[in-house]
């Protein structure tokens, strides 16, 4: 049992010691200053006798026991802690979560994600300092540091910044350093800027065929305008043996959707203009893009000079919107079904961010409207100029 005795200092109260025995010696907490009232030394005498007694029987505090403790002060926790009556863990810092995430992951994902996480981690630490705890990580400073980034970084970017920090604040709390994710009620934003997208038309296509420097990179623009392929992860993997002449169709290895059940690879119609481009390659070579094999590939820049030449300027994101072209024609064509089948991607994905009205739509909305207005006139017994129409 503990006991609470007064500790007296020129005949006043200068504040309160919990006492008990153990391991045959005395253990004393002492509670001075204001903040200690009778009341307050005699609740905290019952902690001690309750944590005593759960150590001595190996049990587990209560949830009840267990809520006071985590809401405790961190003087009390610290006074308890040197008792030796409970063990408090030192927060971690933000240096050590963003060092043990990186090192949890670099295993675990592709290397694509693991650099956004590291350029996340740099934006990070622009607002953070890496010797603070991570207990500072509020929804407050976060808000902060969202506004500083949306300063110096397009709002697309921040908005994937934003995503890739709730993973790493929902590992933490799955170990439970933190007891909930600070950033859940931030939003992150959009991440789609629909102000790049551009409809790359069959004719633009065949000028950039007019302009490409060889075969390979004829074959590398059909295979992403016309094939509809994510370039460069899939149109790196794509060998001769994936392509059935025969039947007209040709195998795509996807890495980015793999990790789905049954997309990791599909099926795709051998378009009539595709197989035009690949039926001019040297088919005894591995992959259908050999000389990129080995190498890095930027397709970026080497793009943007053939976009030159054939007169088209500047295309930005030029794979994704030859990819974006190819899906709405292959929806307006061949429905949404197969396009979420040949495309490799959702009809909801392609809904949100591949979706675009295309120029023969407004050919088409403007001449239904023409027919409705001419029907509509003649049930009327008006012509189009609005003459008063006789009948017989």
């Amino acid at each position: 049992m503990a006991t609470l005795s007064t500790d007296r200092r020129s005949g006043k109260v200068a504040g309160y010691n919990i006492q008990w025995f153990e391991g045959g010696r005395r253990h004393t907490i002492h509670l001075g200053g204001k903040q200690y009232a009778k009341k307050t030394a005699a609740q905290l005498k019952e902690i001690v006798e309750t944590l005593l007694y759960n150590r001595r029987n190996s049990f587990m505090p209560d949830r009840k026991l267990e809520h006071w403790l985590q809401n405790a002060s961190s003087d009390m926790q610290a006074k308890l802690a040197n008792a030796g009556l409970i063990i408090v863990h030192k927060a971690k810092t933000c240096q050590q979560l963003w060092d043990s995430f990186l090192k949890f992951k670099e295993t675990e994902v592709k290397k694509k994600t693991m650099d956004g996480y590291r350029e996340c981690r740099a934006c990070f630490f622009e607002m953070f300092r890496p010797d603070e705890s991570i207990e500072a990580v509020t929804l407050e400073r976060l808000v902060e540091w969202k506004v500083s980034l949306l300063e110096g970084y397009a709002s697309t970017s921040v908005a994937g910044h934003i995503k890739n920090l709730k993973v790493v604040l929902n590992w933490a709390t799955d170990q439970e350093w933190l007891t909930k994710n600070p950033a859940n009620k931030l939003p992150r934003g959009n991440f789609r800027n629909r102000d790049n997208d551009r409809f790359i038309t069959m004719a633009e296509y065949a000028k950039l065929l007019d302009a490409c420097p060889n075969q390979d990179w004829r074959s590398i623009i059909a295979l992403a305008r016309i094939g509809g392929l994510r370039c460069p992860s899939e149109l790196r993997q794509l060998r001769w043996t994936d392509i059935n002449w025969s039947e007209n169709r040709f195998l795509v290895r996807s890495p980015k959707t793999e990790h789905h059940e049954r997309h990791r690879e599909r099926l795709v119609l051998l378009f009539d203009e595709l197989r035009e481009e690949l039926e001019q390659k040297d088919k005894t070579t591995e992959f259908v893009v050999q000389s990129f094999q080995g190498k890095t590939w930027k397709l970026n820049s080497p793009f943007q000079k053939i976009a030159e030449s054939a007169g088209l300027g500047k295309v930005t994101c030029p794979f994704v919107n030859m990819r974006r072209s190819r899906s709405n024609e292959v929806r307006r064509r061949w429905g949404s079904a197969l396009e979420s089948l040949w495309i490799g991607h959702s009809e909801d994905t392609m809904d949100k961010h591949y979706l675009q009205p295309l120029d023969d739509d407004f050919v088409v909305a403007e001449d239904l409207g023409d027919r409705k207005l001419h029907a509509k006139s003649h049930a009327v017994g008006y012509g189009r100029t609005g003459n008063v129409a006789s009948f017989s």
